[in-house]
Order: structure tokens, then C-alpha cells, then sequence
């Protein structure tokens, strides 16, 4: 699976926040009710000071193999106090850019991005969604690196 090196600057994602595992028979429903209380919620129109439409899906807090799961968007300026807030550290990350049917390339992107001999830091993954085509999506997904 191809990808590059980049540097990002810090970013501030507003959204909705849960905690699950890969080992979690649930995993798949808690994040795919997290995007449906982003879009079907509300959630997403109601986020201020957005940067861009590109939906973020974050994957921050790893510890005892759970990690949390936030789906939102980056903002300039937090203003939203009834949402969570994260931060997606600045730093090198392993940028995959994929495209197809959203749910299944993301899945499959995981997939093996999981079995690479990435020096992951653990800090912030994330996956940008840059169109919301659900059959010809364009997303990068960062995997961030020591």
C-alpha cells in the first residue's frame, strides 16, 4: 500500500466522541453511529468556525487497547462547548490517499495498514474525507509517526 511522509501543523477537530477497541463485537455500530449523529444528528450543521466541509473521522487516546473515536471537523476556533474538542497533534504522519465506495476502502485501508511496519506514534490517526460521494469518495487517511 503506497503512501507518503508529510508534516502537519495542529489541528482542532469539534464533533462526537466515543471509546471502542478493534476487539469490540460493537466497534462498527458505535463509529457508524457516531458519523450518523454528525450528519442524520445535526451535529455537523450545528459546528462553528469550520475550516472546510471535509468531514474528519479521529482516532486519538490509545491505551489498553481501546482508543477514542471522534467524528467531526476541524475548526479555527472552538465555539461549540456542548461538543468534544480535540487535537490532532502537529508532526510527521503517513498520508494514504484512497478512493471508492466509502465504507468499503476505508475498512480495507485499515486493513492493512494495520499489517505495515509503520513507527506509529500513536497520537492521532485520522481519515479526511474530501467529497461525500458515498460510491467515488476521495479520503486521506494519516497515520501519525515518531
Amino acid at each position: 500500500m503506497n503512501y507518503e511522509i508529510v508534516k502537519l501543523e495542529q489541528k482542532t477537530v469539534v464533533g462526537v466522541s466515543a471509546i471502542t477497541s478493534n476487539a469490540d463485537p460493537k466497534m462498527h455500530a458505535v463509529i457508524g453511529g457516531l458519523w450518523e449523529k454528525l450528519y442524520q444528528g445535526g451535529v455537523n450543521a450545528a459546528i462553528k468556525n469550520k475550516i472546510n466541509e471535509y468531514a474528519i473521522g479521529l482516532y486519538s487516546e490509545y491505551s489498553n487497547n481501546q482508543y477514542c473515536v471522534t467524528a467531526g471537523n476541524e475548526v479555527s476556533k472552538v465555539e461549540n462547548d456542548e461538543l468534544d474538542v480535540k487535537i490532532i497533534p502537529a508532526g510527521k504522519y503517513a498520508k494514504f490517499s484512497i478512493h471508492g465506495h466509502m465504507e468499503k476502502v476505508v475498512a480495507e485501508a485499515w486493513d492493512e495498514i494495520w499489517k505495515l511496519d509503520l513507527n506509529r506514534s500513536f497520537t492521532g490517526d485520522f481519515e479526511e474525507y474530501l467529497n461525500s460521494d458515498w460510491d467515488h469518495a476521495d479520503i486521506n487517511i494519516y497515520i501519525a509517526l515518531k
